[in-house]
């Protein structure tokens, strides 16, 4: 017992000096978060982080109290720092900031080395600071995050607050991210086939006593002749363009055989025309012309996209073009009419002349006194608008929420949904079938968009052509996924594909979305049913992004006319998603992707984007027993009949996207 003793006494007095070597040795510092400033290294899925103020550039203001020093944030957000293994502690606060209308969900953590240290658990704005003091004793790297919690990133303003390290070192911002290993764009799908090819929905709506405006989309060799079998009273049909125009005035569905016939064959497809009270009975697909143009939009950038759609996408069912902000006149009539300003000389002219091209045109308003851009929008002008939108000829509205946060009194649901009624109201009284948009702004507008008349709302803040951003907003459209069926979407925006405009509308660049990026890009919108809206320049498109646009199976998952609610599994290597389509048959999604993903070595990243990524999925998990059949939709390619399981393997931030097919219906 003497010898342990005076053994325990030996460790302790070598320890105490060990302790004064390092305290003698090393002088311990603070280092506030603040102090390192906001690098270019910090990866944010919506702005920028802020020193010393929240993220909108106001002051850090969490539950009425004012704070000096801190980073403002917003989920998804990630700070990785290098301690090199000589920090003690780090202390300071964390909450949601106060200015802020709404009150998204959100959760802070900090994470040493892979393992996590605290969390904040879900916070809201209005609720008090959460304290930390944790220690870093031995941690080489730390990562402050910040968590969305499931309803997306709308408002998630987070603020770091007088957050301090203790350290006997250097703190040093590193890279959250990999740099991109080059990849060359590859084309999966074959090139199409010279015989006809009917690309049509299955079904179509409209409501009787409308301008009836559609036509048949075949690809296929040029010339072609076509014709429609059952088309019903009101409407008639150019054999030259397939075109169908007209009035139908009795409600009804309609089986309509479509023909198209070229030199090198003919094909037939079976469609249903529904005319009764629903219209977009598919996701609407086309063009918008924000990601790329901005506020320089212009007639002759329209006729453009018009002329471009016509040629080479409408084919493969695309078929609206969308004006965005920045075609508004200063000043409205004198008798209050909304005017276009010298960018749009005559909007009826324009409007004709898409319409003449087989399209569709859609504009852009807010509720608000003025829009996004600044310029007018539709308070207390609804009705009056939608009839001049009505004379125009216009399909599609798209309305931002916008300035009108500056009218409404509060933040409840029915408050924000009120608007939306009004325009609803307003583009019910006048003579055409307009698509209405519920757009961006408003949250949890799954919950309320259908009855607010939306046939499709934007569920998240704008996208933008970065990894994290779309992930952040595709992956979490799970939660919203019930709100999905027919003529009613949730529009997590547009597709950020192809040339597209830095800040949209200027220095225009090639996607920054990696090849494998933009298949999953696609891939993942087909299966939520999202509206399909391209955001590139369609006059600029090289031959991979043209491949991406007119693959027309994949095209047939997002058209699929049960537009079936989506559904997500999480796997150790990403996620799959999965919906169920017409026929018994389920497209399904596997997907190398985590939207909180960190590369905590560096020296890792070629490796890491150079391995193949191992799926599978059993066929109970879709209610299936027995073989199946599996078609790669990308290659349009039959993969072969399994049996119970289905493996694949997927590239870094890739997708395998197939269609299962049961043998034992």
């Amino acid at each position: 017992m003497k010898y342990i003793k005076i053994m325990i006494l030996a460790i302790l007095m070598i320890a105490s000096s060990v302790v004064m070597l390092f305290a003698k040795d090393k002088v311990l510092t603070q280092i506030r978060l603040d102090e390192l400033g906001a690098s270019p290294c910090y990866i944010q899925d919506w702005g920028s982080p802020q020193v010393n103020q929240s993220v909108l550039g106001t002051p850090l203001t969490v539950n009425g109290v004012v704070y000096k020093h801190g980073l403002g944030a917003h989920s998804i957000s990630r700070i990785l720092l290098d301690l090199n293994g000589e920090a003690k502690s780090v202390s300071g606060l964390a909450g949601a900031d106060d200015n802020n209308m709404y009150a998204g969900k959100l959760q802070f953590k900090i994470i040493g080395d892979r393992k996590l240290l605290w969390s904040s658990g879900v916070m809201r704005k209005g609720d008090a600071v959460r304290k930390f003091n944790v220690s870093l004793f031995g941690i080489k790297k730390v990562l402050f995050l910040v968590e969305e919690c499931g309803d997306g990133i709308m408002y998630d303003h987070a603020d770091w607050l007088d957050v301090s390290i203790v350290t006997s070192g250097k703190v040093v911002p590193i890279p959250v991210w990999p740099k991109s290993v080059i990849k060359n764009k590859y084309i999966l799908t074959p090139k199409a086939s010279e015989a006809p090819k009917i690309n049509n929905s299955l079904v179509y709506g409209e409501r009787p006593d409308k301008p009836f405006l559609w036509g048949i989309m075949a690809s296929g060799d040029r010339p072609m002749s076509f014709k429609a079998i059952g088309l019903p009273t009101g409407l008639s049909m150019d054999p030259s363009t397939g075109f169908i125009r007209g009035k139908v005035e009795q409600e009804g569905d309609y089986k309509v055989v479509l023909i198209a016939s070229n030199s090198k064959g003919t094909d037939k497809k079976e469609v249903l025309m529904k005319i009764g009270d629903k219209i977009a009975l598919t996701p609407p697909m086309g063009w918008n012309s924000w990601n790329c143009w901005g506020l320089t939009v212009d007639d002759q950038k329209v006729r453009e996209a018009a002329r471009m759609m016509h040629d080479k996408l409408y084919a493969y069912g695309w078929n609206y073009v969308n004006i965005d902000d920045g075609w508004e006149a200063a000043q409205r009539s004198s008798d209050g009419e909304i005017l276009s300003n010298e960018k749009f000389p005559n909007f009826k002219e324009l409007t004709d002349y898409i319409h003449s091209q087989g399209l569709k045109f859609g504009i852009y308003s807010s509720p608000g006194r003025t829009t996004c851009g600044g310029h007018l929008g539709s308070y207390q002008h609804e009705l009056a608008d939608a009839r001049t939108w009505e004379h125009w000829g216009v399909d599609y509205l798209k309305y931002d929420h916008c300035s009108y946060s500056e009218i409404q009194e509060n933040a409840e649901e029915k408050t924000i949904q009120a608007p939306y009624i009004v325009m609803r109201d307003a583009l019910n009284k006048v003579n055409r079938d307009i698509v209405f948009c519920v757009g961006y702004g408003a949250p949890d507008v799954w919950n309320w968009g259908k009855a607010a008349g939306g046939n499709q709302w934007r569920t998240t803040r704008d996208i933008t052509d970065e990894w994290n951003v779309v992930t952040a907003i595709g992956c979490f459209q799970d939660v919203c996924a019930s709100a999905t069926a027919p003529g009613s979407y949730n529009d997590p925006d547009m597709l950020v594909i192809g040339k597209l405009g830095k800040g949209w509308g200027s220095r225009m660049h090639d996607s920054y979305l990696t090849p494998d990026e933009q298949y999953s890009h696609i891939s993942l919108w087909s299966l939520l049913s999202a509206p399909m809206l391209i955001g590139c320049d369609l006059g600029d498109m090289d031959d991979f992004t043209l491949n991406l646009l007119t693959n027309s199976e994949v095209i047939a998952i997002d058209q699929d006319p049960l537009v079936s609610p989506a559904h997500k599994i999480l796997t150790k290597e990403g996620q799959i998603w999965y919906k169920k389509l017409y026929d018994g048959s389920y497209a399904v999604g596997f997907f190398n992707v985590d939207p909180y993903f960190v590369l905590w070595n560096q020296e890792e990243a070629q490796k890491v984007q150079e391995a193949q990524y191992r799926f599978a999925i059993d066929m109970k998990i879709l209610g299936l027993q027995g073989k199946v059949k599996v078609r790669d939709l990308w290659r349009q390619k039959d993969l072969g009949i399994y049996d119970s399981v289905f493996r694949t393997q997927v590239p870094y931030h890739g997708v395998t996207f197939v269609k299962i097919t049961p043998l034992n219906k």
